[in-house]
């Protein structure tokens, strides 16, 4: 009995997205930068079908969440700056 000849396959090998990998360092460095790669990477994911959807996700949601919290500690920051000395602290 013959042993079955099986058809050398080419299996395309899919990096990862290079915006989505800059996204997810980026939200924790500089977090606006990491939602705008992380809208870049997202983009260029769909169009060439390249790996790394949910680096650049996980770099958009922390992105956002980074910059709120940003944004909030600066309010924060400016109310207590304008109430210093008045409330007798």
């Amino acid at each position: 009995m013959s042993q079955p000849q099986y058809a050398p396959t080419a299996t395309a090998v899919r990096g990862t997205n290079v915006m989505a990998i800059l996204s997810l360092i980026f939200a924790f460095v500089l977090a606006p930068l990491g939602i705008v790669f992380g809208y870049i990477a997202k983009s260029q994911i769909r169009r060439t079908g390249e790996g790394g959807n949910g680096l650049a996700t996980a770099g958009l949601v922390l992105g956002w969440i980074f910059t709120v919290l940003g944004i909030l500690s600066g309010i924060l920051a400016v109310v207590m700056a304008g109430n210093w000395g008045t409330n007798g602290y």
